[in-house]
């Protein structure tokens, strides 16, 4: 068969044939990766259960329940995978979670493979693989569009590492639908992108732009992006407002300042080897051919660093420089002597073993509750306590409508401030009767305030001088609490439950000025 003449031979010129030995020796490399991203995919199914959904999943799940092209908060990606998890699962915590834990799995796989791609041995990709376990098990733990951004980065990593090993620019169409995935899961995938465009032109794979491949990846990014482009045209850009609300947040309550410790804490002692990959790929012969890999990170890390972003957004970065380090420090551990390689070969599964078991400690819902191993991580890991109480949210909601007199019940409504009351409502309220909680939070307000209006509203989460102000004869009900005693958002600063009549300015003036962002 006739070779692709845009196709450019292996820069050794070698013959790849490989010999059955050879090709069963990298059988096993494989299988290793799989046992090692199968061992993680069953540590998130067997722990998935043990305390609750979590706010931002109550928010996926109520999205799922509304499928669209585009959402106020997120692209459609993630809740799309929620509906499927919905119809498969059912409502089954761990059914939900499923994907996922699978989707961080392969990252796990991908990473190893890319160790490969680069040069490393088997002890190269176990140790690349094995880097990216800590945050593949808090990313997995969770249905959260953070989960699949991570995985379409590292997607689009895997693709370009096999673009710049074998010189095939066919692997630029890839790399444009894994970018355009990304793009569907979450936006931070365009400052990755601006990268990859950057670290290529920076390096001697400018010449794959004289080809039409990029091009055609390109398009194929642009396509896959196309209908919540549309969406977003419909609803006046509102992604737009939303985010910039939510950056400004951050930067006011100074969550964007730690965005370097936050590098520290994320890698924690896999920092050398991330390093090494930068030197690997910089400044080695054999890293070369990868050097655009160097420069995709550095301009990535600076446009996060300019734009004042969260710490978490450049995680997903990291797997392939911890394959260039886990190729780097194998070829290093060569020139050493025999019981120097030994000494170093055992600091570094050990370094990679505290990793992974303090990643399972603050990541993973395995404390008990209420207990001092909870509590610690859940100084670390502020998620964990979101996981909690919302049953017992609901069955206050319900003992708050019990009490009410038959008239009141027949024209009942649910007003609910966040996100994460309005799933929690809408997942555990029909089976004790309540109606669906209605709000102006994000993607709810478009929703609406159903038809016919409520007369009576049992209102959770709001200050009770917004309540006083807006509706009708309020009255304090109840205040929420949890049967583990856990303090979060919904037992302090939103534990006041009101029960009033419906709004003072009339159902569609108020819902008109009702939209907010969370």
């Amino acid at each position: 068969m006739a070779s692709n003449p845009e196709q450019i031979a292996p820069a050794d010129g070698l013959n790849t044939t490989q010999s059955p030995s050879a090709a069963s020796h990298l059988t096993n490399d494989f299988a290793i990766l799989m046992a090692i991203a199968a061992g993680t995919l069953l540590v998130h199914l067997f722990t998935a259960n043990r305390y609750g959904f979590n706010r931002d999943e109550l928010a996926i799940l109520e999205d799922a329940r509304h499928l669209a092209w585009g959402y106020v908060a997120y692209p459609p990606l993630t809740p799309f995978f929620g509906r499927l998890a919905l119809s498969l699962f059912g409502t089954s915590l761990v059914g939900f979670r499923f994907f996922s834990a699978l989707v961080q799995a392969i990252t796990v796989v991908l990473t190893g493979c890319m160790a490969k791609d680069m040069g490393g041995g088997r002890a190269a990709q176990v140790v690349a693989a094995c880097a990216s376990i800590p945050f593949s098990l808090g990313a997995g733990a969770l249905m959260q569009y953070m989960t699949f951004d991570y995985f379409a980065w590292v997607l689009t990593a895997f693709f370009l590492v096999r673009l710049l090993k074998t010189s095939n620019p066919r692997y630029f169409l890839l790399v444009g639908a894994s970018i355009g995935l990304g793009m569907m899961a979450k936006y931070t995938m365009l400052f990755f992108a601006v990268g990859v465009l950057a670290g290529l032109l920076w390096s001697d794979s400018r010449k794959y732009f004289r080809t039409i491949w990029p091009w055609l990846g390109l398009l194929i990014s642009l396509f896959i992006v196309a209908p919540n482009f549309l969406w977003q045209a419909q609803h006046h850009f509102v992604t737009y407002d939303f985010l910039r609300f939510l950056h400004q947040r951050d930067v006011a309550e100074g969550l964007t300042q730690s965005f370097l410790p936050d590098q520290l804490e994320m890698t924690l002692l896999s920092f050398p080897l991330w390093i090494a990959g930068l030197y690997f790929c910089l400044r080695t012969r054999e890293g070369r051919n990868f050097r655009a890999l160097a420069w995709i990170f550095l301009v990535t890390f600076g446009l996060f660093l300019l734009a004042k972003g969260r710490g978490y957004y450049l995680a997903p970065a990291y797997p392939m420089l911890y394959a260039a380090g886990g190729v780097w420090g194998e070829r290093w551990l060569s020139t050493l002597t025999v019981g120097r390689a030994n000494t170093v070969r055992v600091a570094v599964a050990a370094a990679l073993a505290l990793n992974i078991l303090g990643a399972m400690a603050v990541a993973l819902p395995l404390a008990p509750v209420p207990s001092a191993w909870f509590r610690l991580a859940d100084k670390v890991n502020v998620t964990l306590r979101d996981e909690i109480g919302w049953e017992d949210l609901v069955s206050t909601l319900a003992h708050v409508r019990d009490s009410l007199p038959a008239e009141s019940r027949a024209h009942l409504g649910i007003l609910a401030e966040n996100y994460g009351e309005v799933g929690a409502v809408n997942l555990y309220g029909p089976s004790r009767g309540l109606p669906r909680a209605i709000s102006g939070v994000n993607s709810s307000w478009e929703r609406g305030y159903g038809d016919p209006p409520s007369q009576t509203l049992i209102i959770v989460g709001f200050p009770g001088a917004f309540v006083e102000a807006n509706f009708a004869s309020c009255r304090l009900a109840a205040q929420n609490t949890n049967s583990l005693g856990v303090v979060n958002e919904e037992t302090t600063e939103r534990r006041d439950i009101f029960v009033c009549g419906p709004p003072k300015a009339g159902w569609p003036q108020f819902w008109r000025n009702f939209q907010y962002y969370a």
